[in-house]
Formats: C-alpha cells, sequence, structure tokens
C-alpha cells in the first residue's frame, strides 16, 4: 500500500474533510494554511483532484507532507500572504488552526484576498463541554481541545457567535455554515452543542 492510499483510509473516516471536498468543486485550485502532514490535501487530491498547495511552519509536518506527495511551501503564517497574487486559487482553507493565529482578522482577510472563497474550522470553546470544565474551575481539555494550558499553542479560542461577530464586522458572508460533534450534524443550540464549527465564506 502507497503512502498516500496509507493516508486516504485515515482521512476517509472524518466528516469534517467531506464537508470541505463537498464545498470544492472538482479540479479546484485549493491552498490549504497550516496543512499539517498534507493529510487533507491528500483525501482532496484523491477523491477531488484538485490541484492544491499546502503551507507549513512545522519542520516535521513539513517533512510529512512532502513525503505524502504534497506541494507545500515552508513559510510562518503570521507574516502574512503577501507571496500570493488576489484571487490565485479558487478556495483557501484553515483547518482548525484559527485558533492558534495570533493575527485573525489579518488571517481571514487575506484568505478572502487570495481566493474566491474561504473555509474556516475551529474548535467551538462554546461548546457545553468545556463550559462545564470552566464551571469547575478548569480549562478545558478534550478531542478537539487536546493541550493542558501551560503547553497549549492556541492563542485565541472563540465561540461560533464571536466568529459570527466577526465575519459582519468585516462584511465577510457566511455561505454556509456546519457544526458537528463526533461527525454528527449539530443543527439545535450549535454554540452549545456543537464540538467543530465550519464556514464556507466570501468577501
Amino acid at each position: 500500500m502507497s503512502t498516500n492510499k496509507k493516508v486516504m483510509t485515515t482521512a476517509q473516516y472524518r466528516q469534517d474533510f467531506a464537508i470541505i471536498a463537498g464545498w470544492l468543486g472538482f479540479g479546484s485550485k485549493v491552498l490549504d494554511l497550516g496543512c499539517g502532514d498534507g493529510s487533507l490535501l491528500s483525501y482532496l487530491r484523491d477523491g477531488l483532484e484538485i490541484r492544491g498547495y499546502g503551507v507549513e511552519k512545522d519542520d516535521a509536518n513539513w517533512i510529512a507532507s512532502l513525503e505524502n506527495d504534497v506541494n507545500v511551501i515552508q513559510m510562518d503564517l503570521e507574516t502574512g500572504l503577501s507571496g500570493f497574487e488576489d484571487q490565485s486559487f479558487d478556495t483557501v482553507i484553515l483547518s482548525q488552526t484559527l485558533q492558534a493565529m495570533r493575527n485573525t482578522e489579518g488571517i481571514v482577510q487575506e484568505m478572502l484576498r487570495v481566493g474566491g472563497e474561504a473555509i474556516v474550522t475551529f474548535p467551538n470553546f462554546g461548546y457545553w463541554r468545556n463550559r462545564m470544565q470552566l464551571i469547575i474551575g478548569r480549562m478545558p481539555v478534550s478531542k478537539s481541545l487536546p493541550h493542558e494550558w501551560y503547553n497549549t499553542p492556541n492563542v485565541h479560542l472563540c465561540t461560533i457567535h464571536d466568529f459570527d461577530a466577526l465575519c459582519e464586522k468585516h462584511n465577510i458572508t457566511i455561505i454556509e455554515r456546519k457544526v458537528i460533534t463526533k461527525g454528527q450534524d449539530i443543527q439545535f443550540l450549535p454554540n452549545w452543542f456543537g464540538d467543530l464549527a465550519m464556514y464556507r465564506l466570501r468577501k
């Protein structure tokens, strides 16, 4: 079994990957920011034949992406996307990386400059299990927020309502929003019962 097939087997059961794939057109040109080991791009390439490029800062993840035959650029997202021309991609993706960004507003605006659409996903800090941990006086630790307070890379945790407000502030159109918990679609009180928020955006 090839490396790509291994990535595909692992990724195909992730509901968030499937939702992202459903928001993309066949053969789309995609930029994945903070692409990790390239699993998402491999999944999209194998399923939709997208033309994908990744951006990753971490050395180990950058090497893993290369080993997975993903086109990846090593750079720090905090420096912006000035190396990419306006509307040079159909879609720019930031998957579960928003909470680790210091310049949150800037990166979302840059995504919509570089791409016709943007897809942003993040762990919802308003999820009821997170709230319960705060009530008992502890910082939340969960599958979507696996780090302790002293070693977390997350600097800007937010809720669904917070992100909605950010979009309204910058006149960003929410084309579609999905909220899931353990792979299940959450429609009732998503800011309370939703663990992962997924947004499809356009300027």
